[in-house]
């Protein structure tokens, strides 16, 4: 680990740098308190010294808010854009690229003809702007000290969300006040959870994990007829006949696919993940629903041993770099995962078996891939596309007329691909 080092009251201080982002410690750390004005602090951040709080809670939350308002001024001036493109809360599976690695083999939509180029680049813009904010708002940072605890005026009680986060502490901590806010954010969402509909039971996400909230995957997973099967007439839950033996879900996340796999009547479903929070977090939800005895949850870089009925994968959809940790399950560079599950998925089907492919199409309205790639690759892979079950995303930037991709979440439409053996 590293360690943050700085000057205060005339002493040598330091405590451990910790990013969830991967970013490096700052070299320059200035000691700010209440009476910093916001205007200075913006100027100190865009010179690349770190901001270590001393003063107020709420006060330096204000200022991050303040610093936040100067920097999106500043981009509109420089003809930036101020939309951000959200992602999920957790890795998928894969492994991060290099910066402006987009894997896009042409600037083709799905039909074939050429892709809208200002929506492509109004994503990279929006790409840019996000890496920079985050950037700029990183540099505000706090000290936690060797409890977890916040010793600032008017400081919540961070320290069971940070303990869930970064588990026992091991001394003095200095994070970006960003990452605190989202630490806190995500605790309430573990201890909350989150409804869904096809399980009647809610999940709980841990930070650092995608949470479900974008339900119609979920709503896919639930509803498409196993393969021999005939599609369902009514909306019941009680297990299918023709359910599979044996299914992986890779980049399980939360493990809401693997419980609605298994409520459906899936006898034994491996659930894989490379990140450890997420390995730990579908445990707990997968013993919280009493599922627990027909699943095993394997941290992997996405398939696991064996072969299997059916094989489901939810993988990052837009081809491009994520800025956080808490962006790696919607951007991935090249689309690594995407690309390696249908390379390797003829190699662990069982020979009547399916696999599932759940993905958005925003990165063809974006001319980021083409329809017509992505079928080349399911072709030589040795799969044919059995069927196609398509949903309107229903979350709210579909329908958000002031996001400057707006035209292309119009479009959206999330499909799950059944894929089988060509042969």
């Amino acid at each position: 680990m590293t360690e943050l080092e700085w000057t205060e009251d005339g002493a040598r201080r330091s405590a451990t740098w910790h990013s969830e982002n991967q970013s490096a410690a700052p070299t320059q750390v200035t000691v700010i308190s209440d009476d910093i004005t916001a205007d200075t602090a913006y100027r100190l951040a865009r010179s690349g010294t770190a901001l270590l709080w001393r003063g107020d809670y709420h006060n330096g939350r204000q200022l991050l808010q303040a610093m936040d308002r100067r920097f999106k001024r500043h981009s509109e001036h420089r003809g930036g854009g101020q939309q951000g493109a959200t992602g999920r809360n957790g890795r998928r599976g894969g492994k991060r690229g290099t910066a402006g690695n987009h894997g896009a083999t042409g600037n083709h939509g799905a039909t074939g003809n050429h892709g809208d180029l200002s929506a492509l680049g109004a994503f990279e813009t929006q790409r840019r702007f996000i890496a920079e904010r985050a950037r700029l708002l990183g540099t505000l940072i706090v000290e936690l000290d060797g409890d977890h605890q916040l010793n600032l005026r008017r400081a919540p009680d961070v320290s069971l969300a940070c303990e869930a986060a970064y588990g026992p502490s091991t001394g003095p901590m200095c994070v970006s006040l960003t990452e605190l806010n989202g630490v806190l954010s995500a605790y309430q969402w573990q201890l909350k959870g989150v409804s869904i509909p096809a399980l009647g039971a809610d999940v709980h996400p841990r930070y650092g994990v995608f949470s479900p909230i974008r339900g119609e995957y979920v709503d896919l997973v639930a509803q498409t007829p196993f393969p021999g099967a005939e599609p369902a007439t009514d909306a019941s839950s009680a297990p299918e006949a023709s359910a599979p033996q044996t299914a992986f879900d890779l980049g399980t996340g939360t493990g809401v696919l693997a419980a609605v796999l298994l409520r459906r009547g899936v006898e034994r479903v491996v659930a894989t993940d490379i990140n450890p929070r997420a390995v730990a977090c579908a445990q707990e939800n997968l013993d919280r629903l009493g599922l627990a005895s027909s699943a095993e949850v394997v941290e992997a870089d996405l398939f696991p041993s064996g072969r299997a009925d059916l094989i489901v994968c939810n993988p990052p959809w837009l081809p491009a770099r994520p800025t956080s940790a808490l962006e790696a399950g919607i951007y991935d560079p090249g689309s690594d995962v995407l690309h390696r599950f249908i390379d390797g998925l003829a190699a662990y089907l069982n020979p009547a078996g399916e696999g599932w492919l759940i993905l958005s199409d925003l990165a063809e309205h974006l001319g980021l891939r083409t329809r017509e790639a992505l079928l080349e690759r399911i072709t030589a892979a040795g799969l044919r596309v059995h069927d196609r079950h398509d949903t309107t995303p229903r979350h709210p930037r579909a329908s958000d007329t002031t996001d400057e991709l707006h035209k292309a979440r119009g479009a959206e439409v999330t499909s799950l691909w059944r894929l089988r053996l060509a042969t």
